[in-house]
């Protein structure tokens, strides 16, 4: 496994987006607990786009543009309804005054939380066009071995995301306290991330496949 593919991918999993912004928004609003939850949904959202890589489905994605739009749309309506509940004080930063500073008992129950975590990466095809345009460039052209090492490849990303997302759940839950004792800076909180939604979303709506 090349140094090359370790560094690759540490930029691409590092890099904000969808999941980066759903476990800091989550363990700003819960605390560590549901940060680290969400880095898990997050992490098991990208099990469909590995099997889709292994079974060729990941080809059909690249190839038809219905079926591009279609995911993309998909995407783009679950951020822009994430961007509505965060502002609507129903979503990640929905915090409970009273409970503030109980995060493991406050808000929604932890499946709630991997299945959102699930579905933000589920419902983004550039992770499918990842797994599509970025692996093969790893593996061989002995096609007898290719797929163990497509799994291997596939594996070490979901680790690496798993690490990053967890670190920044814990780095955002170690702040949790100054932000949730400041009124004011919680609706600035939860409008930085509903903004941070919306543009994810137009970045999402506006992508082409490569």
């Amino acid at each position: 496994m090349s140094l090359t593919f370790w560094i690759t991918t540490f930029v691409v999993v590092v890099t904000p987006g969808t999941g980066v912004v759903y476990t800091l928004s989550a363990a700003l609003s819960r605390g560590a607990r549901a940060g680290l939850v969400a880095a898990v949904g997050c992490t098991l959202g990208i099990v469909p786009h590995v099997l889709a890589a292994v079974t060729g489905l990941a080809a059909i994605m690249h190839a038809s543009a219905v079926a591009f739009q279609g995911l993309k749309l998909a995407g783009v309506v679950y951020l822009l309804f994430l961007a509505w509940a965060t502002l609507r004080e129903r979503g990640d930063l929905a915090v409970d005054p009273d409970r503030a500073l109980e995060p493991d008992r406050a808000g929604p129950s932890a499946g709630r939380v991997v299945a959102r975590g699930v579905l933000v990466n589920v419902l983004n095809p550039k992770l499918t066009l990842f797994f599509f345009a970025f692996l093969p460039q790893f593996v061989g052209g002995d096609r007898a071995g290719s797929l163990p090492l497509l799994l291997e490849l596939s594996a070490v990303f979901m680790l690496v995301t798993l690490v990053v997302f967890a670190g920044y759940g814990l780095a955002a839950a170690a702040v949790r306290q100054q932000v949730v004792e400041r009124p004011h800076v919680v609706r600035r909180v939860r409008r930085a991330f509903a903004a941070s939604y919306l543009v994810l979303a137009g970045r999402l709506a506006l992508a082409q496949r490569s």
